[in-house]
């Protein structure tokens, strides 16, 4: 399940999770296509909040990596959909009361805290976004249980 944070010339942050080897989190510069190769688990699927039309594109174009070559892919946007959830994940989250323990962050605020981690080392910056990051992805999981999707 993967979320990513990216700026226009690379991917900053990606996270996973898989049962077997739990949150998975990869962060620029340290994320590489060798990095993250060497980082997914061995699975049949990948689940994803609006990923094939985002996440995984940009996966392939700035790393090179096809994750549908990979994977068969679930978009629980679609069953969110099918079940009259329309609306981004943050929105879904709320109808169907998946808690998150931070508020949200729009782009500009994601941007501002990996600004304020990249050129000045501010932990609490980075703790923030790689906590977005982790509630992303972990809330997919629970929106997948919710969903009862296979």
């Amino acid at each position: 399940m993967p979320r990513l944070s990216w700026e226009r010339q690379y991917i900053t942050v990606v996270g996973f999770y898989h049962k077997t080897t739990g949150l998975r989190q990869l962060l620029w510069p340290d994320l590489s296509a060798e990095s993250l190769s060497a980082e997914l688990p061995e699975a049949e699927r990948i689940y994803t909040f609006n990923g094939n039309m985002f996440d995984l594109k940009v996966i392939r174009q700035k790393l090179g990596i096809d994750l549908l070559e990979r994977y068969k892919s679930r978009d629980l946007m679609y069953d969110c959909w099918s079940h009259g959830l329309k609306g981004g994940l943050k929105a879904v989250e709320r109808r169907l009361g998946i808690a998150r323990t931070q508020p949200p962050l729009d782009n500009s605020q994601i941007q501002y805290c990996w600004t304020r981690w990249k050129h000045k080392r501010d932990e609490e910056s980075l703790k923030r976004l790689l906590k977005y990051n982790e509630e992303d992805v972990m809330n997919l999981v629970t929106l997948r249980e919710k969903l009862g999707v296979a």
